[in-house]
């Protein structure tokens, strides 16, 4: 197997976004495989989900969205703890900063060492980093369900955990009045997985079942193109269950076989390449999704801190 450049370290083309309104007042920006963004008007006030990498990233996304609205920010929602979904905070100027009480657990334990590692795995993504002012903190945290009220005839938002997952604490946004979900990383459309964080064996059975079950009908995944109809949504998260289920059964097979996390590498791409091989981040998230899944099977609930320097290490024994 030809030997890759580190991750996403070679991805500097920059990329296409599209704007795309969802419904009336519900916005997603896409960008061939980069980060989704999305914002929900309320009546007087807006609600932004992901933050982007830095702050001048950010306000590129919010430029385009007051071509559309210029409702003040009270809520930034943030689907879980990645440096590229958080950092840029600070442009939205939030009232409130919301995340899973779990994702507040999950920066105070590694919020440092993660920016770091992303930062070295997707530069691109990173524009003018010293516009970064420091860890993104949530003012406000919830364990299970969190309602906002969008006013008018608008509905509400309801903020869900569906379960552990892409991580300990992803949080969908759930729009029931528009059918419209934002399900961050849990779910991807035309996009490989992540996995570097994860608890597979919950996310491809309980969780995705959870989010299934919404019954949603537009899906804005974590990355990847908006799913336009309950068709697209199904087949989005039918794909995210099969990736993962392919690399639990070909990681499970070798560790129990008694073979090394090498092979287990090679039964994993060879099975997923075929199928996911051309779509954004597949190779760069190879290694760090099988040596997730290996310590699994070791007994490793929590998965361990992925350091710039760890990082370094399981690419090169791997790929």
């Amino acid at each position: 197997m030809a030997v890759k450049p580190f991750a996403s370290s070679a991805d500097l083309a920059p990329k296409d976004e599209e704007f795309v309104r969802l419904a009336d007042g519900v916005y997603a920006l896409t960008a061939e495989g980069d980060p989704n963004v999305g914002a929900i008007e309320g009546e007087d006030f807006l609600v932004c989900v992901e933050a982007r990498a830095t702050p001048v990233a950010a306000r590129r996304w919010l430029d385009r969205l007051r071509e559309h609205t210029d409702k003040p920010v009270r809520y930034l929602v943030l689907s879980h703890y990645h440096a590229v979904r958080t950092l840029g905070a600070s442009a939205f100027g939030a009232e409130e900063i919301i995340a899973h009480e779990n994702t507040r657990t999950l920066i105070a334990e590694r919020g440092r060492q993660d920016w770091e590692s992303e930062y070295a795995r997707m530069p691109r993504l990173f524009e003018d980093p010293a516009s970064i002012p420091g860890l993104t903190w949530p003012t406000m945290t919830f364990s299970d369900r969190l309602t906002i009220p969008l006013g008018g005839d608008r509905g509400d938002l309801e903020l869900r955990f569906c379960g552990r997952g892409h991580t300990a604490g992803d949080i969908v946004a759930w729009l029931p009045h528009q059918r419209v979900l934002f399900a961050g990383d849990l779910v991807e459309s035309r996009a490989a997985l992540y996995t570097g964080d994860a608890f597979h064996d919950e996310w491809a059975t309980t969780t995705l079942d959870t989010v299934a079950a919404l019954g949603a009908e537009q899906l804005v995944g974590g990355r990847g193109a908006v799913a336009r109809d309950r068709g697209e949504v199904e087949a989005a998260i039918a794909q995210s269950r099969h990736f993962l289920d392919e690399l639990r059964r070909t990681v499970g097979t070798v560790h129990r076989s008694g073979g090394t996390v090498k092979e287990a590498f090679r039964a994993a791409h060879d099975a997923l390449a075929p199928r996911y091989g051309r779509w954004p981040i597949f190779e760069h998230c190879m290694p760090f999704n099988v040596q997730r899944y290996w310590d699994e099977c070791d007994g490793v609930d929590w998965p361990r801190i992925w350091t710039a320097a760890r990082d370094q290490e399981v690419w090169a024994a791997l790929r």
